[in-house]
């Protein structure tokens, strides 16, 4: 999954985010803290503006972030994928044909190791790495599981960003929208 060489991935947190992720040149986005009420539309925001959109469901109010959840959304909102830290919302969006995200923290050898066993039962798609300033971590999971891996969390220079990628990330997230100015194509 390479996002197409976009090497960054909007992240909004508000609607006022959200739309200057849409006005971007940008195709993927991922729509971050969100109400339930507004998920509507949001994603109709985005499907107007032809853009493909990733829903962090751990981080929709209003929703538990379950697999019901990850199956109502992916029936009745179709996005483009799924991004969470539990198992069962990743192996049901997989089921559903929806792009599934598994967010790994890694904040020690111990997480990393309950890490590759949870990405060895889920299969997801695609691995996002938090933090993302971690460039030996980075390449040590991308040797172990050859999945493409997104780096998100702390990543705040072009440097973090260039590290992450040189790294093996396909692609880093950020809500740091200078970071979207400047690598806008």
């Amino acid at each position: 999954m390479e996002f197409y060489k976009q090497q960054v991935l909007p992240a909004s947190r508000q609607m006022k985010d959200l739309e200057k992720a849409i006005a971007s040149p940008y195709e993927y986005l991922i729509l971050l803290d969100i109400h339930v009420a507004q998920l509507k539309h949001a994603v109709d925001m985005v499907r107007k503006a032809d853009k493909k959109l990733l829903l962090h469901l751990d981080l929709i109010q209003g929703l538990q972030s379950d697999a019901y959840a990850t199956e109502y959304l992916c029936q009745e909102y179709r996005p483009y994928g799924i991004l969470s830290t539990k198992g069962n919302v990743i192996q049901r969006a997989k089921q559903k044909g929806v792009v599934a995200v598994q967010r790994i923290f890694l904040i020690d050898n111990s997480a990393l190791e309950k890490s590759y066993k949870l990405l060895e039962k889920t299969q997801p798609d695609v691995i996002e790495v938090l933090p993302g300033g971690m460039p030996d971590v980075i390449r040590k999971v991308k040797e172990n599981t050859q999945l493409p891996i997104v780096a998100g969390g702390f990543i705040s220079t072009r440097e973090d960003v260039e590290r992450a990628l040189g790294a093996g990330a396909e692609a880093v997230t950020t809500s740091n929208k200078q970071l979207w100015t400047y690598y806008e194509k």
